[in-house]
C-alpha cells in the first residue's frame, strides 16, 4: 500500500476526470490520497472531493504565494475551517517561498506563523512549503517548537543535506516527490539515501513534477509508483517494503485513516 501524501486533486486536469484519476491510483496500490489546500476560495472544492471519495483526505492552509491575499488570516480562522470536516487531517501547505516572492516576505512569515499556532493548538501536522528560505524556515520552526510542540512535514523536499538533518533534529518528517528521480537531482538523491527510512513520506505534488520516466507530463497520484521504485532501489530494499515503511510513517504522523 502507498499513500500519496500531497496532491492537488482540485487542479486541472485531474479535476476534469477525478473518478478515473482516483481509480487509476487505487489500481496501482495507492490506497489513500491527501489533497492539499493552497487558498481559501478553493477549499469548498476540497471539502466536496473528500466528502465524495472515501480514500481521499484533505488539509486546510494558505500557500506562501497566496499570503498577500490572506493578510488578515488568524489561527482561529484556520481551526474553524479544519473543524468543518473530520477528514481534514493536516494544516497547510504553508511556509516560505523566497524563490518567486509572489507575496511579500513579511506577509509570508506572518501567514506561516498563524498556521504554526493552529498546528500547536490542534496537534494536526503542519505541511511546510520551503524554497530558497532554509535559514528562515528553520529558525521559525525551531523558535516555535521551544514554545509549544507541533508536528512537522516538509513537503517536496529539495533542499540541502545540511538543512534536511537540521529538520530531522526538530523531529520533522520529510517527503520525497518526483524531483528526486530527475537526472539533475543527484545531490538530492544522495540526501534521501541518508535520511532515516522511518522519517520519509512520498508524494506526487500532482499535477506538477511528474517523475522519470513521465517527466514533462501532467502528474497524477498513480505515477507515485515511479518515485517509490526509485527510492526503494536507492535504499536497497524491496518496493513493497519501502511502500509499507512510508505508509507506516504517514500513519505515525497523521494517525490511522478509516
Amino acid at each position: 500500500m502507498i499513500i500519496d501524501s500531497h496532491c492537488h486533486l482540485n487542479y486541472e486536469p485531474m479535476s476534469l476526470s477525478l473518478k478515473e484519476t482516483i481509480n487509476r491510483a487505487n489500481k496501482d496500490g495507492v490506497k489513500y490520497l491527501l489533497t492539499i489546500s493552497t487558498e481559501d476560495k478553493s477549499f469548498e472544492n476540497i471539502l466536496n472531493i473528500i466528502s465524495n471519495n472515501n480514500c481521499v483526505y484533505g488539509s486546510y492552509g494558505i500557500h506562501p504565494h497566496e499570503a498577500k491575499n490572506h493578510q488578515s488570516i488568524k489561527s482561529e480562522d484556520i481551526i474553524k475551517k479544519i473543524n468543518l470536516n473530520k477528514k481534514i487531517i493536516g494544516i497547510g501547505e504553508s511556509g516560505l517561498d523566497f524563490y518567486y516572492n509572489y507575496s511579500d516576505k513579511k506577509d509570508q512569515i506572518k501567514c506561516f506563523e498563524e498556521h504554526i499556532v493552529a498546528a500547536q493548538n490542534t496537534q494536526l501536522p503542519l505541511i511546510v512549503h520551503t524554497r530558497n528560505a532554509e535559514e528562515e524556515t528553520f529558525e521559525i520552526l525551531k523558535k516555535r517548537l521551544l514554545e509549544k510542540n507541533f508536528k512537522i512535514l516538509i513537503h517536496c523536499f529539495t533542499g540541502s543535506k545540511k538543512f534536511a538533518f537540521k529538520l530531522l533534529d526538530l523531529g520533522a518528517y520529510i517527503s520525497a516527490s518526483g524531483v528526486v528521480t530527475f537526472k539533475k537531482s543527484q545531490d538530492l538523491a544522495n540526501t534521501f539515501k541518508e535520511i532515516p527510512n522511518d522519517r520519509i513520506l512520498v508524494e506526487t505534488d500532482s499535477p506538477y513534477l511528474a517523475p522519470v520516466p513521465l517527466r514533462g507530463k501532467p502528474n497524477e497520484p498513480s505515477y507515485i509508483i515511479h518515485t517509490v521504485k526509485f527510492l526503494s532501489k536507492l535504499k536497497k530494499i524491496s518496493f513493497d517494503d519501502f511502500s509499507n515503511i512510508t505508509t507506516k510513517n504517514f500513519f505515525n504522523l497523521f494517525g490511522q485513516l478509516n
